[in-house]
């Protein structure tokens, strides 16, 4: 009866470094939040009453978000396309000179610190696979999963989701009739420490750290605009 081998034990994992599906819908909810709220504040201090801040912070939730969705989806679209072409042109190389792509392989792996028997060795084993081949050369060449592409529609949808969810923070108190900003700023200022913390947990930073950061950037944002609008509404007036 022949022992079993025991199971490799991991002793440690990692965080997801690229942040996954938290990072761009946590810093989307915090553009949206920033800019709206700041938006906010430069028309109330320049004298806007509340119908005029609430339909003024609607704009400028709908054009942010689609402004967002628009950039995400062009920017998203060109790297994916950028992509294609890249992997067009190393299947094709693989298919045309397979002993070169095969050789570039081995060097690779010899680089990494593979004797150049063993890379050799590797590479010929993963060249007899087409499909693999094609695979392995574009992760380690282009850095992409070629079978992992991002979505310009995903990139896309989830850009304006998230800043709309932001950027409806600060004007959920004039939805409900506010007619003053503090509601709006207390109501913001929550937001800000939340998604600024989230970003710290990310980065793992401290949640202070993270929350009071971003509290004092959007809360600059805001001092600017609403002295912007201050001044602006005083000299119409």
């Amino acid at each position: 009866m022949t022992a079993q081998l025991a199971e490799p034990e991991i002793h440690h994992s990692h965080r997801d470094v690229t942040g996954g599906w938290l990072r761009p819908a946590t810093f989307g909810v915090m553009d949206g939040l920033v800019s709206n709220f700041a938006l906010v504040a430069g028309v109330v201090g320049g004298g806007a009453t509340g119908k005029v801040v609430l339909m003024t912070g609607l704009a400028g939730l709908v054009a942010g978000a689609c402004s967002m969705a628009s950039g995400e989806f062009t920017s998203v679209s060109s790297q994916t396309e950028l992509m294609q072409a890249e992997i067009a042109v190393e299947k094709r190389e693989l298919q045309i000179h397979p002993a070169e792509e095969e050789r570039e392989l081995a060097l690779m792996y010899e680089a990494k610190g593979l004797r150049p028997e063993l890379a050799a060795e590797v590479a010929r084993e993963l060249t007899a696979n087409p499909e693999v081949a094609l695979e392995v050369h574009v992760r380690e060449e282009l850095g992409v999963d070629p079978n992992d592409l991002p979505s310009p529609w995903v990139a896309a949808g989830s850009s304006f989701a998230a800043f709309a969810v932001g950027a409806l923070i600060p004007l959920l108190p004039f939805v409900i009739g506010a007619t003053s900003i503090l509601p709006a700023l207390l109501l913001s200022a929550l937001g800000l420490v939340l998604t600024g913390g989230i970003v710290g947990k990310i980065t793992a930073r401290p949640l202070w750290y993270g929350g009071g950061r971003q509290l004092l950037l959007g809360g600059l944002s805001a001092a600017v605009t609403f002295t912007i609008g201050l001044a602006v509404g005083t000299g119409l007036s």
